[in-house]
């Protein structure tokens, strides 16, 4: 029998999923759900990532979670779980205590849904929406405060801002946790805006390619300003890729265009300061032959389709600033895991590498350039103008077939792995502290004028 899979049928699904493993804002930790092999029941566990090799410790409770139960690992080491009870969603703080679980009570919001979002640039803070039938509640379920009084909290959850319509998604688009970003559906239509959460939630437009286009903001990466965006301006949702703070056009690269198959971006290389095009963007493609992995930048032009890792996590993983892809994986030999894909795999250019930047290429190339949107200035309110960068490259023209078939299996030393041989069931006491995180340049310290006219025929 021949299955016949459409460009329809490829679209993803724009509902928010819970991810396999839930990675902290620096990358020090990760959680995840996982089962009891005997019993079958769900139990917290994380992830330590920061450390030479990572290692999980289980956090489980008194009774065993639902398949529901949601999880957000913080930068100090704690998780933070949410779970429904009836219709209200009780939130609580789990950490190691030697054997046991320790739970710190945060309170219950009443609500029908509550969605966490990703944990705030800072690590420490973390916010929920709960959408109702005209507006979305923005909750403040953490912020990072200890209570003077020993065994409670400060006043959390509180109401940040109720914005009009259903709202969806959540990027923060910059390092303070002052600018987040939000899909808000009006009207059978879905557009991006900027919540200034130093305001008192004041919402801005960030993204509009036209007045009846439904468009997503997927990913965002402060260091550079490159956006992942999903946009159905030309009649078909399209991936495409800008600049925030920008006037430049939205592009919509020809080689993130699957007939049959979805890509969904999950990680971008961080460090990669005014450099948009070099910024490397790791997608996870799923089509009915299987699930594997994809890496793109801007400058290439060009999808890298590689193998997944055994035991992957699948659309889930993080980038160092030098350009290697650390990837998740759980198989029975090794409860917790990560591959590591270094920079020559991947095509991801470190810090220290640059390109030269050139004028933006025409929108009349080859068959192979990016397409243009109709229109789109990515400048919310409270973030400076500034010049993106672009490089020219060579356009090519499309492939007469679609590369939607899975790569080879990688040879034996591909993936460098680093993975826990056993399951730990107690915290190291005593250990090293984690090295600090890698701050970078905040995004409104960046240049807000052009280079004169000398300066960019020097280059």
């Amino acid at each position: 029998m021949t299955a016949c899979v459409t460009e329809d049928a490829a679209t993803p699904d724009t509902r928010p999923h819970p991810a396999a493993l839930t990675i902290a804002a620096d990358g020090s930790y990760a959680a995840r759900l996982a089962r009891h092999e005997s019993t079958g029941n769900w139990f917290p566990e994380r992830w330590t990532l920061a450390g030479p090799e990572p290692y999980a410790v289980p956090l489980p409770g008194h009774r065993p979670e639902e398949a529901d139960t949601r999880l957000l690992p913080l930068a100090d080491g704690r998780v933070l779980i949410r779970r429904r009870a009836a219709d209200r969603h009780a939130l609580g703080l789990l950490y190691p205590t030697g054997p046991g679980t320790g739970e710190l009570p945060l309170g219950t919001v009443e609500a029908a849904e509550l969605t966490l979002l990703p944990a705030a640039p800072c690590g420490s803070r973390a916010y929920a929406l709960a959408p109702g039938e005209r507006s979305t509640v923005l909750w403040l379920v953490h912020d990072g405060h200890r209570s003077p009084v020993p065994g409670q909290v400060r006043t959390v959850p509180a109401c940040v801002a109720e914005i009009e319509g259903r709202c969806t998604g959540g990027v923060w688009l910059d390092r303070t946790g002052r600018l987040l970003a939000l899909d808000q559906e009006l009207d059978g239509r879905t557009k991006t805006v900027a919540v200034d959460l130093e305001r008192g939630g004041e919402v801005s437009p960030l993204l509009q390619i036209t007045e009846e286009s439904n468009d997503r903001l997927l990913l965002a990466d402060p260091d550079s300003g490159l956006l992942v965006l999903r946009s159905d301006a030309a009649g078909h949702d399209r991936l495409g890729w800008g600049v925030l703070g920008s006037a430049l056009p939205v592009r919509f690269p020809e080689c993130l265009r699957l007939p049959d198959a979805a890509l969904r971006p999950f990680a971008v290389q961080p460090g990669q300061a005014l450099a948009p095009e070099s910024s490397a963007v790791a997608f996870r493609i799923d089509a009915v032959t299987g699930t594997w992995l994809g890496v793109w930048r801007p400058a290439e032009r060009r999808l890298r389709q590689l193998p997944a890792p055994r035991g992957w996590l699948a659309g889930t993983g993080l980038w160092t600033a030098d350009g290697e892809l650390r990837l998740p994986c759980v198989t029975p030999a090794v409860p917790c895991g990560l591959a590591r894909l270094p920079a020559s795999a991947t095509g991801a250019r470190s810090q220290e590498e640059s390109e030269e930047p050139v004028d933006a290429p025409s929108a009349e190339a080859g068959p192979g350039a990016d397409a243009p949107a109709p229109a789109g200035a990515l400048v919310p309110a409270g973030v400076p103008a500034r010049l993106a960068r672009w490089i020219r490259v060579p356009s090519t023209p499309p492939s007469a077939t679609a590369h939607t078939q899975p790569p080879p299996p990688p040879p034996a030393d591909a993936f460098t792995a680093s993975a826990q041989a056993e399951s730990m069931t107690r915290e190291p006491f005593g250990v090293p502290a984690h090295p600090s995180p890698y701050r970078p340049v905040p995004l409104q310290q960046a240049p807000l004028q052009q280079a004169p006219a000398a300066a960019r025929e020097a280059r």
